[in-house]
């Protein structure tokens, strides 16, 4: 399969093409918005026409009876594990966000049938680890999750590919919290060379008084992009961070929309990005308040550090307000290490390589450590550590 041939197609040729019979507001909604493109402004620093072109295997998504772990185990798209008593169901998304700004959060949908579905129950802490198996493949699911009111539950996420190359994995995830409830989501992302590349495509609906706590951490290689979007009822609140390390020629990053709906409603977003050898970091992110979102305050801020000469971050923070009782800001630089600091560590005997990392480190320090779970610290330092020393090895 070529995605690409879905370019410029009609609703009728797209439900040819994808053997669709139904589903006819989603089919149009993605052929109004039409594939992504170089000139398309959330791609546009990504290349995503070259992932689009390539010819992928496509697989057939079965659901399985889930063995008994300690964590929910998804392989190629399929739930092969989960604690006892967690409630995962396979079913179809009947509650897909018809004003998203990604068409490929619309081309997710329109080939997974079946999603993911998810019910966190109470105050509980679930991990989530994500296989990738297959070389040359197309690899589509789509995950729906949804928690309790009044309750305050955690999700890990991490993700492992065995020896593949040449993959597209386009995933995301349809995310309901509930009134007055919590839920915090830690992503742990590290890439290798040319085993995979990543699409994903995600909705937050934050419901009144709901607190979404979304940190993600993504080092290394290769080429991903996450598309989020963030809607915010009343006194409805998102702390969304992340922390971007790449080397080599990859290109990976962040494009989003914050949408403050409701009265008193809250964001902060902070990236920190730290970027070696030919990279490209991506950090476009809009914060949207409407008419109807008296009171809000929103904070926006991305800093770089380029370890390179040839390294490249491309950082658009931005603002679209369409009323004045609120409070906004927003605001991106760029640098290098300071040479007075790197040359002290120096001076008391410390290889310019770990000065560099000690550094590094204590920039993205104020992002990691907003992750509570002391032994979830420990493995995103660890993944840091494996590739920032790959990289000058």
């Amino acid at each position: 399969m070529k995605l690409l041939e879905l370019k410029n197609k009609n609703s009728q040729e797209v439900k040819a093409l994808l053997n669709i019979k139904d589903r006819d507001n989603l089919v149009e909604r993605f052929c109004s918005i039409g594939m992504p493109n170089k000139k398309s402004e959330e791609y546009r620093y990504f290349d995503i026409e070259k992932l689009l072109d390539k010819e992928y295997k496509t697989l057939d998504y079965i659901p399985k009876t889930p063995k008994i772990s300690d964590k929910i185990e998804i392989v190629d798209g399929v739930v092969v594990a989960s604690p006892k008593g967690m409630r995962i169901y396979n079913e179809a998304c009947n509650n897909i966000d018809l004003n998203h700004f990604d068409p490929l959060y619309y081309l997710g949908h329109l080939l997974s049938t079946q999603t993911i579905k998810i019910e966190l129950d109470g105050d509980v802490e679930v991990e989530i680890e994500h296989r990738f198996t297959k070389s040359d493949t197309l690899i589509n699911y789509r995950i729906v999750l949804y928690n309790q009111t009044n309750r305050h539950a955690t999700v890990y996420e991490n993700f492992i590919s065995q020896n593949i190359e040449n993959t597209l994995v386009l995933y995301g995830y349809d995310m309901h919290l509930a009134q007055d409830s919590t839920l915090r989501v830690v992503k742990m992302h590290s890439m290798k060379d040319n085993s995979y590349s990543m699409i994903a495509s995600h909705k937050v609906n934050v419901a009144k008084n709901a607190n979404a706590i979304l940190k993600s951490f993504d080092v290394g290689g290769a080429n991903a992009l996450q598309l989020l979007k963030v809607e915010l009822a009343q006194y409805a609140h998102v702390d969304a961070g992340h922390l971007l390390y790449l080397n080599k020629d990859s290109k990976r990053g962040t494009i989003s929309q914050i949408v403050h709906v409701g009265e008193h409603s809250t964001s902060k977003q902070e990236a920190k990005n730290i970027l070696d050898g030919k990279s490209r970091g991506i950090f476009d992110a809009l914060i949207h308040v409407e008419q109807s979102a008296k009171y809000a305050k929103a904070e926006q801020n991305s800093k770089a550090i380029l370890l390179h000469e040839d390294a490249y971050m491309v950082a658009k923070p931005k603002l679209e307000i369409y009323i004045d009782e609120l409070e906004a800001s927003h605001g991106a630089t760029t640098g290098q290490l300071d040479k007075k600091q790197l040359f002290y560590l120096q001076s008391r005997g410390i290889s310019l390589i770990d000065a560099k990392k000690m550094l590094v480190i204590a920039f993205a320090n104020t992002l990691i450590e907003q992750v509570k779970d002391t032994r979830q610290q420990e493995r995103i330092k660890a993944s840091f550590e494996e590739v920032f020393y790959r990289a000058y090895n």
